[in-house]
């Protein structure tokens, strides 16, 4: 098959045929779970259109610096780079939050720490301070915050790099007025900090040994920092669950994102750091991935 640069004479490179090269040329070479997806939203992404725009146009054939635009991005996805990164975005709990190299890509999964959070403070949803640890682009954060205008929240992350993008969300989105961000190795610098409702974290959980096993796309892209857990997986999570009790009022409440069959380890982890009516939440895919529970003591209810 000819560069897209340089398509045979006896037919133009339109949108339809464009798309059938880019999904075969991806599924080649190994991007297999979605490639024609890949390629329309790479497509869209160089043309500026949606979509929809696409099978509207389908026979309209490309222009040269148009294919050239197109081809650099294709480029980018042939070497793994997830397509969140070429786009620079990625939608998490219905809203659209900028990524690069310094954050890790939301995934859907994690909006189940979101729902878990709201639900387990539903008594207290006029106000309230809440604290999300490993903020990364701030997606947790902002989406609680939300949902949860009058409260206070504030993010933490050891890297100086997603800080950045997790302020630039929060004013893209119109939440910063309520948010506070803060560099923090975990719960170290947020220690004079007392009297969070609610602290939740997303924190790294996967076993050092297992990181080399990813897919290209996420141990060749996405910061080791935010995936390395310990040998374990579970070194993070330790660490905040031995801390946290300090900083949480009575009946103030820990949720924790955790990996595949981590859940009754750091269950077991919170009621023997003093921890009542221990929960454990389902993903979309129905894996046990948010654990959460209730420091002893009157809830505060507003």
């Amino acid at each position: 098959m000819n560069s897209i640069s340089e398509p045979p004479r006896q037919a133009a490179w339109t949108v339809a045929r464009v798309l059938g090269w880019a999904t075969e040329d991806l599924a080649r070479r190994g991007l297999k779970d979605s490639p024609r997806l890949d390629a329309e939203l790479l497509l869209g992404h160089a043309l500026g259109v949606d979509r929809v725009r696409l099978i509207v146009d389908a026979q309209r054939p490309l222009q040269e610096d148009e294919l050239a635009r197109y081809r650099e991005l294709l480029v980018r996805r042939r070497r793994h780079e997830p397509i969140a990164y070429i786009l620079g975005e990625r939608e998490f709990y219905g809203l659209r939050f900028s990524v690069n190299r310094h954050v890790l890509i939301p995934r859907p999964d994690t909006e189940t720490l979101v729902n878990v959070a709201l639900a387990r403070t539903e008594q207290r949803d006029l106000h309230g301070r809440a604290l999300d640890v490993c903020t990364g682009s701030g997606c947790v954060a902002i989406a609680f915050a939300k949902e949860r205008p009058t409260w206070q929240v504030t993010g933490s992350d050891l890297s100086a790099d997603a800080l950045v993008v997790a302020r630039h969300n929060a004013l893209r989105l119109g939440t910063i007025w309520n948010l506070d961000f803060r560099r923090s190795d975990l719960l170290a610098e947020i220690q004079r900090e007392v009297g969070f409702d609610l602290i939740m974290a997303n924190p790294p959980y996967v076993p050092d040994a297992e990181v080399p096993t990813l897919s290209p796309d996420i141990k060749n892209h996405e910061p080791a920092s935010a995936l390395c857990g310990g040998p374990d997986g579970l070194g993070l999570i330790r660490r905040l669950v031995r801390a946290a009790p300090s900083l949480l009022v009575p009946g103030g409440v820990l949720a924790l994102e955790v990996g595949a069959g981590q859940a009754p380890r750091v269950a077991k982890g919170l009621m023997s750091h003093g921890f009542s009516d221990v929960q454990q939440e389902r993903d979309y895919a129905g894996i046990e991935r948010v654990v959460s529970g209730r420091l002893p003591g009157p809830e505060r209810v507003m």
